[in-house]
């Protein structure tokens, strides 16, 4: 109810009793009133009349006796006179009565007293005529005594009707004074009662509204106007206007609750947004002057961890193209080994995987109660949250990085990992451009000494062998301009570098120059493969012609030149394979093939090819192998030997008195774990190669792993040597998954700790066969791939020297010789005339087909696939595309001995695939089998 609703009815309830009281009031006093009026007015009247009547009746009874008893004639004249007017009076009063009366009593006694007076009337007037007539008293006694008795009932009955009057008037009074005494009790009683009842109002009127206003007044005390997150609440009671004031005050309550809150909000927005700012900054800060991903990885995942709230962590960086592309893991947080989290996997691999393919964060908070990964002191937790997000540049997937925590990561955790990611993509293509570049450099740099090295020795050489011959002249000057060629491309390198340094802000145009750079390094590879191997082959096949004391015309000291070229082209022959490979290896695209091999026949080997270097050298050559070492051992053989090979040609160089040992025994694969992991093996073996040489300083032990690097200046000078070999040998150790390290002090001998596994199944969570890249380096081809030096033999077979020399398979064969490089064919020429055959010779696939054409008795084709114009691949196939050269032998010569390309020259129509430099017995012995076939 209202306040003014409250108030009017209470005042309402004041005036309403107030009008009922004097209402009544008013109504008893007109009560009081009608009986005062008919008691003075009405029943007086009627008293009076009928006390008027009695008198005129009396009178006129005293008139008749005394007109007949006394008076005379003018005296009875007067009382006759006077009777009548009494009677007339009479009638009319008991006429007035008569309308008057409202008593049925009353009435019937007038009625009465009518009848009664009429026969008095009748009897008066008899007397009165008989008086009239002028009877004596005596004759008038009987009238008069009916007369009298008549007039006694007249009077009786009047009396009656006074009575009657006088008792109503009574009555009357008596009722007037007991409504008066009514009336004076009712007042009291309603006076009490309105007093009350007002009393009652005014009361609870004060009382409600003094309730409402204290409880208003007790709520407005009790806020707490420091806090006002939570303001009490008035309840409303009411619907008057303390009712509206409680619900104003409610609504500025929720009103200043809401501004409070939003306050609180924007005040929590912006210390969490602070709280993200300080650390983006921090973790920017941090990325200043990192050089490397793997430092990048470590500082990243080891800062962002705490910051996160996070008890492990890992990241995952992207590595490889195509097929072979497939997330690594470069670094973790508080991770237990390898038993933190898989050390690689695949787009869509797993739930890491399927974020990666997605693009998209997955926060996982129900996780299996026996999922324990979190390893303290004390034991293993399993966390209550995994974030797992990429890191997206260019809207490519990066990396990956994945936490997990023992709480539930809050949203402000969440969005600042996702401004953090934000900026990491950049950080991480920066990153690795500066490192593709800086390598690139190196390897430029690296390159470009030691081609300058070697163009200076072929220049020296051919100065040397200029009066000898004018061809080997051209072959240096060649050499020179090989060498110019580089220098130039070394300063567009260079150049580039500077460019790309320049232009870094530009990521998205940096990350295509440095897809550019990269390619155009694989292509700079694999075409130097092919311009060094070509001269590379004229010359070793000139020198090993040279050099055979049986055929060769010249003296022994001109036979010892041509035997110094040899043996300097197969020098030049090595770097070029071990350049090739160390680029394999660090591109990650060399090819490893773990097979079966038996480590029971190892002494023997290394005794069969390293016994004349020690006599030679007189040291000695020590072997050591023990018992408890496994005969059967799953390995790639042709890296394993090898990297034994580069360790006992080092051990051997830097050794000139003493020993060079060797010891082979089971490792302890505790002590391997404080190098590399070692899950996944089924044993270890340990190689130790020691020997007595010149030692290495402590500073450069890690140096000499390093490409190109030697222990000093002096060093190189007085023993050669390129130093790649250790660095081949460390990352042939890493791909076949063990480790070389190195212990040594100068002046006492180095001793070199060679650790591989037995991998049966090969690698688990890797690729067990990776490609080898066409575009970086060349194919293995059957020189390189023969371990210690030892060349391999075509296919086609070996036949007996006695069989050779009987069969004489090539006297009177024509062969024609396809190549545009006229240092080939005038090698090749030479050599093949030399066993009796006659020689054809074409330039390019044209001049082939025209040769074909003419009919020449064709019996093989040496077919070069480098040429300009028509290429060997489109020769070989239009040869084949005629009928009658099907069985023609075509033999396919390459300088650029791609992986694929013996399939490639095959299938185009090759009959056999023999790459460059060519040794000219390989050669040879090819030709016979297709020759004899």
């Amino acid at each position: 109810m209202g306040f003014k609703k409250k108030q009017m009815l209470g005042f309402g309830l004041i005036l309403f009793f107030l009008a009922i009281l004097l209402s009544f009031m008013m109504f008893t006093l007109n009560n009081l009133k009608s009986s005062m009026t008919e008691i003075v007015e009405n029943r007086y009247d009627k008293v009076q009349a009928s006390m008027e009547i009695r008198q005129l009746f009396s009178r006129s009874d005293r008139e008749i006796l005394f007109a007949a008893n006394d008076a005379n004639k003018e005296e009875r004249a007067e009382s006759l006179e006077i009777i009548n007017e009494n009677h007339s009076l009479i009638e009319s009063k008991i006429a007035g009565l008569s309308g008057s009366l409202n008593k049925a009593k009353a009435k019937q006694l007038l009625k009465e007293f009518e009848t009664q007076y009429a026969s008095y009337s009748i009897t008066e007037a008899e007397l009165i005529q008989k008086i009239k007539s002028g009877n004596s008293s005596d004759n008038l006694s009987s009238l008069m005594d009916d007369q009298r008795e008549k007039r006694k009932k007249v009077i009786s009955t009047m009396d009656e009707f006074k009575d009657y009057q006088e008792g109503v008037m009574k009555d009357t009074l008596s009722n007037s004074k007991q409504t008066y005494e009514d009336m004076i009790g009712f007042v009291i009683f309603a006076v009490i009662l309105s007093i009350l009842v007002i009393s009652v109002t005014v009361v609870w009127m004060i009382r409600s509204t003094s309730k409402d206003l204290q409880s208003i007044t007790k709520v407005i005390k009790n806020i707490d106007f420091k806090n006002l997150s939570v303001i009490p609440r008035i309840p409303v009671r009411t619907t008057d206007e303390i009712g509206d004031i409680a619900k104003s005050f409610n609504d500025m309550a929720e009103s200043l609750e809401i501004y409070n809150q939003k306050e609180k909000d924007f005040t929590e927005k912006i210390s969490e947004q602070n709280w993200i700012q300080t650390r983006v900054a921090d973790i920017a800060t941090m990325y200043q002057r990192i050089v490397d991903v793997e430092v990048l990885a470590d500082r990243f995942i080891t800062r962002l961890a705490p910051m996160m709230g996070a008890s492990i962590g890992a990241f995952y960086v992207k590595r490889g193209e195509g097929v072979d592309m497939r997330f690594v893991k470069l670094a973790s947080f508080a991770g237990d080994g390898e038993d933190s989290g898989r050390r690689e996997f695949r787009f869509g691999e797993g739930l890491i995987g399927q974020c990666a393919l997605e693009k998209k964060s997955k926060v996982i908070e129900d996780i299996p109660e026996d999922f324990q990964l979190v390893t303290t002191g004390l034991g293993e937790v399993n966390p209550k949250s995994i974030v797992i997000a990429p890191v997206i540049f260019e809207d490519e997937v990066v990396a990956m990085v994945e936490l997990a925590s023992l709480e539930a990561f809050t949203k402000l955790q969440k969005t600042f990992l996702n401004q953090v990611l934000d900026t990491l993509g950049i950080t991480i293509n920066n990153v690795e451009g500066r490192m593709e570049i800086e390598r690139l450099l190196k390897e430029s740099q690296a390159q470009t000494e030691e081609l300058q090295a070697q163009s200076e020795e072929l220049q020296s050489q051919s100065e040397e062998m200029q009066a000898q011959s004018e061809e080997l002249q051209t072959q240096a000057e060649e050499l020179r301009m090989i060498n110019e060629q580089l220098e130039e491309r070394n300063r567009e390198t260079e150049e580039k570098s500077k460019e790309l340094q320049v232009a870094k802000l530009n990521l998205e145009k940096q990350a295509e120059e440095l897809k550019l750079s990269s390619k155009y390094k694989s292509e700079f590879m694999a075409n130097m493969s092919h311009e060094l191997r070509t001269p590379l082959n004229s010359i070793l096949i000139l020198s090993e012609m040279l050099s055979d004391p049986n055929d060769s015309k010249l003296n022994e000291e001109q036979q010892e030149f041509a035997r110094v070229i040899n043996s300097s082209g197969q020098d030049l022959l090595t770097l070029i394979n071990d350049i090739l490979d160390l680029s394999k290896v660090e591109v990650g695209k060399l090819e490893v093939v773990f097979d079966e091999m038996n480590l029971s026949e190892l002494p023997e080997l290394l005794h069969r090819n390293f016994d004349h270097v020690a006599k030679k050298k007189n040291i000695d050559f020590i072997i050591e192998k023990s018992k408890n070492v496994p005969d059967i051992f799953f390995t790639d053989e042709q890296r394993f030997q090898q990297i034994l090979k580069n360790l006992l040609s080092n051990a051997f160089k830097f050794t000139e008195k003493g020993s060079v040992s060797v010891q082979i025994k089971k490792a302890d694969e505790e002590n391997v774990a404080q190098w590399i992991q070692t899950k996944g093996a089924s044993n270890w073996v340990e190689i130790k190669v020691t020997d007595t040489g010149i030692g290495i300083s402590k500073e450069k032990q890690k140096l000499i792993f390093e490409a190109f690097q030697q222990g000093d200046g002096a060093t190189m000078r007085k023993y050669g040597g390129t130093g790649l070999g250790l660095s081949i040998c460390r990352e042939f150790a890493k791909l076949l998954g063990g480790w070389v390290i190195v212990d040594s002090e100068e002046g006492q001998g180095s001793t070199f700790t060679f650790f591989i596994p037995s991998m049966p199944e090969g690698f688990k969570n890797v690729d067990e066969a990776i490609a080898a890249s066409p575009e970086v380096a060349a194919a293995n081809h059957d020189d390189s791939a023969a371990p210690f030096g030892e060349q391999g033999e075509s296919d086609a077979g070996m036949m007996d020297e006695e069989d050779q020399d009987k069969a004489k398979p090539f006297c009177n064969k024509t062969v024609l010789v396809v190549d545009d490089d006229h240092r080939n064919i005038f090698a090749l020429k030479n050599a093949l005339k030399h066993e009796g055959m006659e020689i054809l010779t074409a330039e390019n696939g044209f001049e082939c087909l025209e040769l074909l054409e003419k009919g020449n008795n064709i019996d093989v084709i040496l077919m070069d696939i480098m040429m300009p114009g028509m290429d060997g691949y489109e020769t070989m196939t239009r040869i084949r595309e005629q009928s009658k050269f099907e069985d023609l032998p075509i033999i396919a010569l390459t300088a650029k001995a791609m992986k694929g390309d013996r399939e490639k020259c095959l299938k185009a129509g090759a009959s056999d695939y023999v790459s460059k430099p060519l040794k000219l017995d390989q050669l040879l012995s090819v030709l016979r089998v297709w020759l004899t076939n």
